[in-house]
Formats: C-alpha cells, structure tokens, sequence
C-alpha cells in the first residue's frame, strides 16, 4: 500500500511490457476511416494542421464559474467528455474531437477553471486548484447541460480530475479513459520524501511552493509551458504555431493562481475550502473504480507518472490497459489521436 500511496510521483520505475498493450493495426485503421469521414465536416476542428482551432467556444454558467467548451456531435449521441491537462488546453483533442463525432458522439471539451474562457462568478471565491474542486466543476457543468451520464476521458489534470468522478460519482461516469492510470492522490502520501532521482522529476513543483516561483510562473508563463511541454514529451516536435494556439489559454487571469495553489495544496503548503473536505477525506483513502476502464501511457512520457502495475487493481470492473508506442509522451491525446479516440469508442463496447 506505501508503493502505492507513492505511486502518483514515481517516474523512475519503467513500463515493463509492450506487446499486449499496443494496438492493433486494425484497431487503428477503425480511426483512419473515422478521419476520413469527418474530413468534410464544417467544424474546424476536422482540419489536422496546427492553424485549425476547437471553435465556437460555448458559455454556461455552472456553480462557482462560467465554464467555456467546445462541444461538436450530434445532440443525441452518447456524451464524452474530454478533459486537459497542465499546462495544456482544449486543443489537446483538436484531433480526438472529429474521430469521436464521426462514430456519432457528443463530444465536450471543457477549459478548465484558469484556463482559456473559463471564468469565476465572483472575485471572492478563492481560486482553488484542488483536485475535488476541479471535479466538482464537471459535475456541476454536466448538471448545468442536463447530462444525467457521460464518457468522461483525460490526461495529466485532466485524467485525475475523469478518474475522481469516477470513484466518487459512479454513477454518473458510463465508462473512462484515463492516460497514465490511477493518479487520485494523497496528501500524506506526498509528505513521505522520494529517491532523489524521483524528486527531480518534481522540480516544478517543488519552484512553485516558493514566491520566487509563483512570480517566475507568472512572469515567464509561456516560456515555462513550453518547457514543460519538451519535457514530458521529448519526441513530440511540435510547432510554435501550435503551442501558440494552446499557450493563448494559459493568459486567463486566473491561470496563475489556480495553478500554483494546486501544487501547494498537494505538498500542504496551502488550504482548501472546507466544503470539498468530505471529498478529500474519502479520496485520501485511495477508493477503487468500479466502472469500466481503459488506462493508457505513451512510451515516452518524460512527466513524472506511475507504473501500470503499481494502479491494476485499483480498476475493479472491466479493465485494460494500453502502452502506446511510437515515441508518444505526457500530452498522449494530441501526440496520438487515434489510439485516443479507439480508446474511448472500444471502452464504451465494455
């Protein structure tokens, strides 16, 4: 259990098979055919070049915020919901969104708070980077959409945030997809000191407990993302136009905040609001998930992430997972659309 309660900041353990996680050719020729349909399609986010964009941005006000997102697909088709990462944004799933669409899908794709046009209602809720609260935003903008049920998929932020609906609100999660697995943390956990190589890998984390940090963030936030970006993803060559269309959503005003709170928060250098500490209480427990499950990691995630074998068994329903190979990193959803996309249409089939 200490392994596992460590798990989430490990980067040092390796993968240790590819065979049967990768997909299969035919698995990805489904999706070549899905990209194809959808090459006619009117939205721009069927355009695979880094000029395309996830537009029209959508407006609904949903508990404490305004929440910007994309949504594309017909208005009766299953719903997923696709969920970024830091220091990413929407334009993760430019890619994923027309694949899903062309196999009939709803597809929503949520900037999250600090993020692109996400706002807060009142300048006097805190701006809170707690994993319950970002959960709680989904749970509150699927009620505001009147979407009983839903896919929920994500990466990095994003995959702890699809993978904590899925502990605590089962009930409304049809299935997830979740890339480098089980990343629902704890804050004792985090208090117990890592192997120094392993606590290198957390050397932003350790920047933004500091004021130096938080104005280093603040002041270079651009240049910051975009090493993070060459980091975790050391084989991506991705384009400055590209990071540009993602780098625009990191100017929201309260980015910054939010950001550096969250990883304050994880190290307990900075507290939450007392309304999510039931919801805290019951992650720090570590729950299991119950409902069907397609884990994920790119072959060369440079990001501190966990080894497949330390989270199986915290997936107690239909589960697999999948090593996608091909020099694919952190941002495994823009790096590798397709095998994001097939993941996501095969665990609706679980």
């Amino acid at each position: 259990m200490s392994d596992l309660l460590n798990a989430n900041r490990r980067n040092f353990l390796q993968i240790a098979s590819t065979g049967a996680a990768a997909l299969t050719a035919a698995g990805f020729g489904l999706l070549q055919s899905a990209r194809a349909q959808s090459a006619g399609a009117p939205s721009p986010a069927t355009q695979s070049n880094s000029a395309a964009v996830l537009a029209p941005i959508r407006q609904i006000k949903a508990g404490v915020l305004n929440i910007g997102y994309y949504e594309a697909g017909p208005a009766d088709g299953p719903v997923v919901f696709l969920l970024h990462g830091w220091p990413y944004d929407i334009h993760s799933f430019i890619d994923v969104a027309p694949l899903l669409v062309a196999k009939g899908y709803r597809v929503i794709v949520p900037h999250a708070r600090g993020y692109g046009t996400t706002q807060f209602l009142s300048g006097d809720t805190l701006r809170n980077g707690e994993p319950a609260a970002l959960a709680v935003d989904m749970i509150d903008l699927m009620d505001a959409l009147r979407i009983e049920k839903a896919l929920i998929a994500g990466y990095d932020w994003g995959g702890r945030t699809a993978g904590i609906l899925a502990a605590l609100w089962p009930e409304r999660v049809k299935a997830l997809v979740a890339v480098s697995g089980y990343l629902i943390g704890s804050r004792a956990a985090n208090e117990k000191p890592l192997p120094p190589k392993a606590e290198l890998a957390w050397w932003y984390q350790f920047y933004f407990a500091t004021e130096r940090g938080r104005l280093g963030y603040s002041e270079n936030t651009h240049e910051f993302a975009k090493l993070i970006w060459q980091l975790a993803s050391p084989k991506w060559q991705f384009d400055d136009v590209t990071f540009a269309r993602s780098a625009k959503s990191l100017d929201n005003p309260d980015h910054v905040t939010v950001s550096i709170h969250n990883y304050r928060w994880r190290l307990g250098l900075a507290e939450g609001e007392a309304k999510y500490n039931d919801m805290e209480l019951r992650l720090e427990q570590l729950p299991v998930i119950t409902v069907p499950t397609i884990t994920m990691e790119g072959d060369a995630n440079g990001a501190p992430h966990p080894s497949p074998d330390s989270y199986a068994k915290k997936f107690i329903g239909k589960y697999q997972h999948r090593l996608i190979t091909g020099g694919i990193g952190h941002n495994l959803p823009q790096e590798a659309p397709q095998a994001f996309a097939q993941a996501v249409i095969d665990v609706d089939k679980f």
